[in-house]
């Protein structure tokens, strides 16, 4: 079994690479690629974990006890959180930024809805109260359009979790973005939210939970210098296998994320965690990567295809010069201007084509 998963990982990067490179093959260029939110949440691995994590709700829970204020804590009843479905992020920043929705129970049998959005940005976004209030608009619109004859809208609270490698310094308060006197700010929009900045927490104290603290951990760790991600590996390695529930989607993260983890430290990560399970979890990890860098492969293809394609006519167009200047254009200038041609050298040749007494003065520049 050791020798076979050793072959298993030997062939590992490799595998990838060229399925990778037959999708770049199959690519066709005249097809543009079209975004759309399937396509970015793949290309995100921030957003795929996050969403992990809050698919479940027990975790979901865990990061509402541990991180909403006391005198907030102190009403909630014990009962897990419930999922709202949808997004309220708009369609251009879904690259930057994941949320869910939660209607909480208060012990007095009231609702209380929370909103959680995760920055995905190396730095904190001195707009990201723009984006809670867009947030709440389109939450509170889809409220009523539910419950036309409301008489209060419901309560809601955010919090904002943000894992930069720049520690946040920026205002948690809407009206921090309104450029007013301060005689006004009684009288203008006001709300503040819950920032949950990862870094300049201790690993230990990151959460209590097991499941939350291994995915806040792997979170904590995805956007900084790939020295420090791999000195903070063994930490994260005993958070999974407190919580071996959330190998795969935690080991998904960090192959795309942690840029020197190499086969052997993920397979000792995998043998830790699941010693039983080793090959089948590497096998999931291998398919799990060509999925999720299928359409970046698709996109690359396409960008090949159409920068060969622009060459391939500039070759083309520059035959024709030389042949209406020089008439038959021997095998050599053909093989040269093919395999040597890139687009500044084609464009250099074509202007000299202007001047030039003969074929070696285009090739050569000597005139």
């Amino acid at each position: 079994m050791v020798n076979g998963q050793h072959l298993f990982l030997a062939s590992f990067t490799g595998i990838c690479y060229l399925v990778g490179k037959l999708w770049i093959i199959m690519a066709v260029p005249e097809q543009p690629c079209l975004v759309d939110e399937a396509m970015i949440e793949l290309a995100q691995p921030h957003d795929r974990l996050f969403k992990a994590l809050m698919s479940d709700l027990g975790t979901a829970g865990a990061l509402l006890r541990e991180f909403l204020p006391k005198e907030i804590v102190t009403l909630l009843a014990p009962d897990d959180p419930e999922p709202v479905p949808g997004s309220f992020v708009s369609q251009e920043l879904l690259p930057f930024y994941s949320d869910k929705l939660f209607r909480a129970k208060t012990l007095s049998g009231e609702s209380i809805f929370v909103y959680t959005l995760m920055e995905h940005k190396s730095h904190p976004d001195r707009k990201v109260g723009w984006q809670l209030f867009r947030g709440y608009s389109r939450f509170m619109e889809q409220h009523e359009r539910e419950h036309p004859d409301w008489t209060l809208l419901p309560a809601m609270i955010s919090i904002v979790i943000y894992h930069g490698a720049t520690e946040w310094q920026i205002p948690t308060e809407f009206s921090a973005l309104l450029d007013a006197d301060d005689a006004l700010r009684p009288w203008l929009i006001q709300f503040r939210f819950i920032l949950v900045d990862l870094g300049p927490i201790p690993d230990e104290q990151l959460a209590r939970h097991v499941r939350l603290r291994a995915g806040l951990l792997a979170l904590k760790y995805g956007t900084r210098d790939p020295v420090e991600q791999m000195v903070a590996m063994e930490t994260i390695t005993s958070a999974l296998m407190a919580a071996p529930e959330l190998l795969v989607p935690i080991m998904r993260y960090l192959l795309t994320t942690f840029h020197k983890l190499d086969e052997s430290v993920a397979r000792d990560i995998v043998v830790r965690v699941h010693p039983r399970e080793t090959m089948p979890m590497l096998s999931i990890f291998a398919r799990n990567i060509i999925e999720q860098h299928k359409d970046a492969w698709i996109r690359e293809g396409e960008l090949q295809g159409r920068q060969a394609g622009e060459l391939e006519g500039e070759a083309r167009i520059l035959i024709r010069q030389l042949q209406r200047r020089f008439g038959t254009i021997p095998g050599w200038a053909r093989l040269r201007i093919t395999e040597e041609g890139d687009p500044q050298t084609l464009e250099e040749w074509s202007l000299r084509v202007l001047d030039a007494r003969s074929l070696d003065e285009v090739f050569t520049g000597r005139m």
